[in-house]
């Protein structure tokens, strides 16, 4: 078959995946939030056809997903939008590219399921194994899976917008989180996590910072100035919140839960310039009285627990699953924990 004639047939079926997306787009509330976006010149028969909502482009001799983006898109961070729309991660002469200029589905919606995201978490990462310590090498592996298939690493302050259908995720998206704040999260994750570029989120519980095993201000602001890390609420001392004292009072209760969720928050705003608005539950538990002095704190839009599985956007915010990655967990298992997509079976 000649290349016109490929040409041809590409488009026509890239029209007709365009007109869905369309029709998909006028049934949903997301269309009334778009912002303008100016498409630069190009060369004239590049640009198949175009409006205010996609650009139907036949690739041109070094046009990479990178390239089309910035051209786009203002961005190359925004390539993955165009990757995931037209379902490929390379551009060929030939085959013309669909690109979004606007959030097509923001809540990863399809007709045979939902998007969910997985949120990972990791306490320890050292050398000398434990249930709740990852090694070095074993960590790698799971980052280099990561990437190697494809999935997203992204930044957790993402998800609120998402979870709001404000803002389209990647379609294999993935956050990484490590609890506490030891110090081999500093030594032996954070070189790891430059060296593949992923974002992390930090839970630190702040009565920890200055022990012997445990993150340094001076550690913690050279991670944030890395862009890579963000610093979020753990608590102040790690007890269990939904447990309460003997003879504690219902108002003592609920005043010692309003240190624990406000002073880890100050303190780190205090020490890095750092906007915390997430909350991890110590051991993951929380009750009532917790979510509502948790609302009552003011700022929080997150609230995380480790209970297992993927955070579609109908999850409720402050009760978010987060899956453990424990140190005796193999790439099977590390590979079960990545679930980016709920299928919805009617029969």
């Amino acid at each position: 078959m000649n290349t016109p004639t490929m040409l041809r047939e590409s488009i026509g079926r890239v029209l007709l995946v365009v007109a869905v997306a369309l029709l998909a787009g006028c049934a949903t509330p997301e269309t009334a939030h778009r912002a303008s976006a100016a498409v630069p010149a190009a060369r004239p028969d590049a640009i198949v056809a175009r409006n205010d909502d996609f650009v139907i482009y036949a690739p041109e001799e070094g046009d990479t997903l990178a390239s089309l983006a910035r051209r786009f898109l203002g961005t190359e961070e925004r390539a993955w939008e165009i990757a995931d729309f037209n379902g490929s991660a390379r551009v060929e002469r030939g085959h013309v590219v669909v690109i979004p200029l606007h959030a097509v589905n923001p809540r990863g919606v399809t007709t045979a399921g939902y998007q969910t995201v997985p949120i990972l978490t990791y306490h320890r990462v050292g050398p000398h194994v434990n249930r709740m310590i990852v090694t070095p090498d074993a960590f790698e592996a799971q980052l280099e899976f990561l990437k190697r298939n494809d999935y997203r690493v992204i930044r957790l302050s993402d998800l609120p917008d998402f979870l709001e259908g404000r803002k389209q995720l990647p379609k294999r998206a993935v956050a990484i989180t490590f609890d506490d704040g030891h110090v081999s999260s500093y030594q032996n994750a954070f070189p790891l996590l430059k060296k593949y570029g992923f974002p992390a989120t930090y839970y630190l519980y702040t009565d920890f910072l200055g022990a012997r095993d445990a993150l340094t201000w001076a550690q913690i602001r050279e991670m944030h100035e890395s862009g890579l890390i963000d610093f979020q609420a753990h608590s102040k001392s790690h007890s269990n919140l939904i447990v309460k004292g003997a003879d504690e009072s219902e108002p003592r209760y609920r005043e010692r839960l309003d240190v624990e969720i406000r002073q880890p928050r100050d303190l780190i705003q205090r020490h890095v310039p750092a906007r915390v608005i997430q909350f991890a539950y110590p051991y993951g538990d929380a009750n009532e009285a917790v979510l509502d002095r948790l609302a009552q704190a003011g700022n929080y839009k997150l609230g995380l627990t480790v209970n297992p599985g993927g955070n579609p956007f109908f999850a409720q915010p402050f009760m978010l699953r987060r899956t453990m990655i424990f140190g005796d967990h193999d790439l099977a298992a590390f590979k079960a924990a990545l679930q980016v997509f709920r299928e919805v079976n009617l029969k």
